[in-house]
C-alpha cells in the first residue's frame, strides 16, 4: 500500500490535534512487524492505524487484527480499503478509554503493534502496561526522546519517573530507529521503535505498588533537589523521621532521585510504608 497515494485518493486532511503523522516507508513497516515477532498465532491490536499502511502487513502476518481508530474519516478509508479481509475488525474509539481486556479475553498471544501519536504516547503506554489486559507484548513507535527515557539507566539525563515505572513492569528494548523522513507530514523529530515485554513478575519486590509509585514520582518531581528535600515535600514526612528512613535504607539524603536504582526505590518504598 502506498501511503501517499491513499492520502491523495481520499483527499485526506491531516489533523494536528490528533498528532497524525503516517509512516510511508514499506521497509520500516516490515521491520516493525519483524521486531514485534508477529505470527499467524497472534491477535494484534493496532492503535492508530492511519490509512492502513501497517494494517495491511499485519493482516497478512497475524491471525486477526483489531484496528483502534478515533478519526471517523480514517475509519471510512479503512473500511473501504480492507472490506475484503475477514480477519480485521475496526473499532472506533479512544485508546485511553477502551477496555482492551474485552478484546484480549479468551485469546492467546495478544500483541499491541502501533505507531503512536507523540502527544498521547506516554499515557497510552502506561495504561497498557499497568492494566496488562492479557497482553503478551507491546511494540510501539514513539518520539526518540521518549523511547530513550523508557530504557534509561540511573545517573543518565534521560532517567526519570517513567524509566523506573516502565522497567518495573516490562523488559524494555529500543529495537529500531526511524528518521523523520519516513513520515508524512514530516515531523520535527526522529522516532524509535520500542519493544515492551510485560513481566509476569517485577524484577524487585515491593510491599505496596501504590506507595512505590508515589515515592518514585516524589523523587523526580524536583530533579534539582536532594532526595531528602524532594521526599519531605512530596511525601510529607517529618524531617527527623525521613533521615531515619533514609539511613535504614542505606541512602545518603544528599543523593538525587536520578541516582537511585529500581532496587533502592523498592527498599526505600517499603521502609516509608512502615512509617505510614
Amino acid at each position: 500500500m502506498d501511503t501517499r497515494e491513499i492520502v491523495k485518493k481520499y483527499n485526506f486532511k491531516f489533523s494536528k490535534s490528533l498528532g497524525q503523522n503516517f509512516l510511508c516507508d514499506e521497509e520500516t513497516v516490515d521491520g516493525i512487524i519483524k521486531k514485534a515477532e508477529v505470527s499467524k498465532d497472534d491477535t494484534v491490536i493496532e492503535i492508530g492505524p492511519g490509512v492502513g499502511t501497517m494494517t495491511e502487513k499485519l493482516l497478512n502476518a497475524a491471525k486477526f487484527v483489531y484496528a483502534v481508530e478515533i478519526d471517523k474519516n480514517l475509519i471510512q478509508i479503512l473500511s473501504n480499503e480492507f472490506n475484503n479481509y475477514d480477519n480485521l475488525k475496526i473499532i472506533e474509539g479512544d485508546a485511553l478509554k477502551i477496555d482492551f481486556s474485552k478484546i484480549a479475553e479468551g485469546k492467546k498471544n495478544v500483541k499491541v503493534v502501533a505507531n503512536l501519536p507523540y502527544y498521547i504516547a506516554t499515557p497510552i503506554v502506561m495504561r497498557l502496561i499497568k492494566n496488562k489486559y492479557g497482553l503478551k507484548s507491546i511494540t510501539v513507535m514513539v518520539q526518540k526522546e521518549l523511547g530513550e527515557r523508557f530504557e534509561a539507566k540511573p545517573c543518565s539525563k534521560a532517567y526519570g519517573e517513567i524509566s523506573v515505572l516502565m522497567q518495573y513492569l516490562c523488559s524494555v528494548r529500543i529495537v529500531k530507529s526511524v528518521p523523520s523522513s519516513m513520515f508524512i507530514p514530516k515531523p520535527k523529530v526522529d522516532s524509535v521503535v520500542v519493544r515492551l515485554d510485560l513481566l509476569e513478575k517485577p524484577p524487585v519486590h515491593v510491599d505496596d505498588e501504590n506507595m512505590f509509585e508515589k515515592v518514585v514520582k516524589s523523587a523526580f518531581a524536583m530533579r534539582r533537589k536532594t532526595l531528602y528535600n524532594a521526599l519531605s515535600r512530596g511525601m510529607g514526612i517529618e524531617g527527623t523521621k525521613l533521615k531515619e528512613i533514609l539511613k535504614i535504607s542505606e541512602i545518603d539524603p544528599k543523593r538525587r532521585g536520578e541516582t537511585l536504582t529500581i532496587e533502592e526505590f523498592a527498599n526505600l518504598s517499603d521502609n516509608i510504608k512502615k512509617y505510614f
